[in-house]
Formats: structure tokens, C-alpha cells, sequence
């Protein structure tokens, strides 16, 4: 077995910074990587079947809020980054890191195709002395059942001739405190050979590395982490409902209950899961526990509950324009905020959208704003017009029905949206410090 030289060159070359990092999936995971990657003195190349995104990156312009372009023009200027739709140079890179999509299907199934394709075309170019590593969320087993068949088909060997790690990737947009090098990586290895290189790569770029028996034991870590959160934020969401029905405030509660300083942690309601996990993680936990002949039924239920928030906050909308005396239909409704939080880009799975075509369907006048989206994205899961974010004057605030904050972003004056909005349905209690005009709120 020639296992511990491919391992120890490739070992050197880490500590040498010789390694040439790939990084297939150009999007919200994938450039802060390779912005850590550089950070730490790698040469990286991005890999993306999306040439517009290709093309954008070699001329310096960041699609990504989170990634200034000035970085870009940095990377490019000491030559440590290229883009490329090639599949052929993946040969170049010494490791492989794939932070493709994995979405749900339509009955709420894995969609593994997008890492099947990206690994058939690795399998294609793979050489000796490469490292491997799944980072795109998915159930215990893909790296061992779905990703390695489809890369013994190059006929090297794994941990023999190339190495075969997973590591979930870990991504606050918004949080300037936890950048891609500031987080911890759980690392799972196919052997101790992949574990040894992948832990080795990863050490040299973040804070901590946190090596793990299996890669399955690090995919299931990722599962945790998200379903934890969605199943808490379905409960404050649950009780969200029964406050309002008791004429409380869940918000007021929720900062009581925190002021415990041991055995609570705060997690806060909302109109519906957003992002590229907590709203799709769960589901993968599901779905493989009914594979092994068990069932999952509290994160089900959390399920339930989260999917059915979009449907109150519609029925909040609903009873708060009833008491004005008006329909759904024909009102003037402008939502503000279609990014999934706080102060990012990211629009992927938001409620807002949810949101927008039960208003559409309701016969609303719809429009939005948000500062950090100037046009309506084209989502596979949702068909809405064409729109085109709306500047808040007053006179544009006055004219709406309704005005519905589904995004809290901190670029909003709630004391201006207040005083010139007839009706303010608050999904995210933005307007918490808002002193005059709380009679025209409704919390949601």
C-alpha cells in the first residue's frame, strides 16, 4: 500500500502552501471559502457550470453582497483565484471541496443530483494525490454510498491513491463576528489517511478543526445543528400563536425566559423558516430514518409548524384589514424584506415568497421593498411577476393598505415606516422601539 507517501506529500504540500484548493459552487458557501483559503496563502480555483458567474468573478464583480468586489479585484490581482466553467481543470486543484445545492423534491426527498453530477465530473479527472470533500448538507451515508461508487469508477483507490472526506459547511451571512475562518470545521474522514488530510487542509485555514470517527458521524452533525434550531424556533412559533390568543406579547416572554442564565436559550418566531438549511435539513433526518424503518415525529410536527406560518401571518393580515373595513382584494399591500434575514442578500427558501403569492392569489395590490434585493429573483419554487424594489417615501407609505414587514433589516427607519403607513402587520417585532403610532401596529 502506498497510502503513507501520497498522504505525507500531500501533507507537505499543505504546510508548504503549494496546495491548489478547488472549490466546486460558486455562491453564499463556496466564495467564503475560497475568501479563506486566500486569506491563509492558497492558490484557489473556482469551479461553477454557471457561466455568467464565471465570467462575473474573472472581471472582479461580486454577485454576493457579503463579498465586495474589492476582494475580488485583490484575488485576481495576486493571482490566487481563477473561475472556470472547464471541468477539465479540476485536474489542477489538489483538493476538491463541493458546496453544490441539495435541495428537497417536490414530495420532500433528498435531490442528490446535483452532487451526483459534480462527482461524476470529478471521477472523470481525478488523479493521484487528491483530496475530496463533500461540505453540501445531506443524510448519513452519501459520502460513503452515493459520492465514493461514482468515484471508484476512475479506478483509484480511496485512501490509497486519493482521499474521501465530508465536512459540513458552516455559514452565518449577516455575521461579520463568524467568518468562514473563524468557525469551527467537524471533519470526517472515509480513513484515516482522508481524515489526516482533509483535518490537516482545514487546520491550516480555521480556528479549530474537530476530527470525528466517520464521515457519517460528521454529516449527521450538520442534521443536529439545523433541525435543533428549526424545532425550537417551532416551538416559539406555536407559542407565538397561543400568546396572541391570550393577549400577550411572545416577544416580551421570550426576553423574560432569557434573562435565566443557564438551561435556556432564545430563539425568536417568525413568518417561516428561511435559508438553504434549517427550512430543508430536518426533512433529510426524515427521510433516512424511514429508510432504517422508524420515524421521526417532533421534527415532523416542527415541520407542520413552521410550514404553516406563512398561513398566519396571511390570516394577521387579513383580521387587521378587516377591522379597517377593507379586503385582501384590491388593497395596496407592500411587503418589506424578501431576503431570508437580517441584512443579507440570500433570498434562497424566504417566506417572502410564500407570502407574496398568497397575498397575489388573494387579489392583493402587491409590492415590495428590500435594500439588499433591487429586483425580484426568478426561485424554481415560486412563480411571481416581475418586480423591482420600491423606494419608501412617505407618500409611497401612505398610499399602501397595509405595510408588512416579513425582514427585519436594521436599514429600515420603523419610526418613519410608522408614522406615514396607514396599517404595519410586524412579523419580526421591528418596531419594538417604534414610541408613536402603535395603534396602527399589529404584531404577527
Amino acid at each position: 500500500m502506498n497510502s503513507p507517501a501520497v498522504c505525507q506529500e500531500f501533507l507537505d504540500r499543505v504546510e508548504r502552501r503549494k496546495t491548489t484548493v478547488g472549490v466546486i459552487g460558486l455562491g453564499y458557501v463556496g466564495l467564503p471559502l475560497i475568501h479563506a483559503f486566500i486569506d491563509a496563502g492558497f492558490r484557489t480555483l473556482g469551479y461553477d457550470v454557471d457561466q455568467k458567474k464565471v465570467d462575473s468573478l474573472n472581471r472582479g464583480q461580486s454577485y454576493i453582497g457579503h463579498i465586495p468586489s474589492e476582494w475580488l479585484a485583490g484575488w485576481l490581482e495576486t493571482e490566487r483565484f481563477v473561475a472556470t466553467a472547464d471541468p477539465a481543470r479540476l485536474a489542477d486543484a489538489d483538493a476538491i471541496l463541493i458546496c453544490v445545492p441539495t435541495p428537497l423534491s417536490d414530495t420532500r426527498d433528498p435531490d442528490l443530483s446535483y452532487v451526483i453530477g459534480t462527482v461524476q465530473t470529478i471521477a472523470r479527472t481525478l488523479r493521484r494525490g487528491q483530496l475530496i470533500v463533500l461540505e453540501s448538507t445531506t443524510y448519513p451515508g452519501t459520502t460513503r454510498d452515493v459520492v465514493l461508487p461514482e468515484l471508484q469508477a476512475s479506478g483509484l483507490r480511496v485512501g490509497e491513491d486519493y482521499f474521501l472526506a465530508y465536512s459540513p459547511e458552516r455559514e452565518d451571512p449577516g455575521n461579520k463576528h463568524y467568518s468562514a475562518a473563524r468557525i469551527p470545521k467537524v471533519v470526517g474522514g472515509f480513513d484515516e489517511a482522508s481524515l489526516s488530510a482533509a483535518a490537516a487542509l482545514y487546520r491550516s485555514v480555521v480556528v479549530d478543526v474537530v476530527p470525528v470517527s466517520s464521515c457519517e458521524v460528521a454529516e449527521a452533525c450538520k442534521i443536529l445543528e439545523n433541525t435543533y434550531r428549526a424545532v425550537n424556533i417551532a416551538l416559539v412559533n406555536e407559542l407565538k400563536m397561543l400568546c396572541d390568543r391570550m393577549s400577550m406579547d411572545v416577544w416580551e416572554v421570550i426576553d423574560a425566559a432569557k434573562s435565566k442564565p443557564f438551561g435556556f436559550q432564545a430563539f425568536y418566531p417568525g413568518p417561516g423558516l428561511g435559508g438553504h438549511c434549517i427550512p430543508i435539513d430536518p426533512f433529510y433526518l426524515s427521510w433516512v430514518a424511514r429508510k432504517h424503518g422508524t420515524s421521526t415525529r417532533f421534527i415532523e410536527l416542527a415541520g407542520e409548524v413552521n410550514s404553516y406560518m406563512p398561513e398566519y401571518v396571511i390570516r394577521r393580515v387579513v383580521e387587521a384589514l378587516n377591522r379597517s373595513g377593507k379586503a385582501v382584494r384590491g388593497s395596496r399591500i407592500a411587503l418589506l424584506g424578501v431576503a431570508y434575514k437580517r441584512d443579507v442578500d440570500d433570498p434562497r427558501e424566504s417566506p417572502s415568497f410564500v407570502l407574496m403569492e398568497r397575498l397575489l392569489a388573494l387579489g392583493a395590490s402587491l409590492t415590495y421593498n428590500d435594500p439588499h434585493v433591487p429586483s425580484l429573483p426568478t426561485m424554481r419554487a415560486h412563480d411571481l411577476p416581475a418586480m423591482d424594489s420600491r423606494e419608501l417615501t412617505a407618500e409611497f407609505l401612505a398610499e399602501q393598505d397595509c405595510v408588512l414587514i416579513a425582514t427585519d433589516h436594521s436599514a429600515y427607519d420603523y419610526d418613519f415606516i410608522v408614522a406615514h403607513a396607514p396599517l404595519v402587520v410586524d412579523t419580526r417585532n421591528a418596531t419594538k422601539q417604534v414610541a408613536a403610532g402603535r395603534e396602527k401596529i399589529v404584531k404577527a
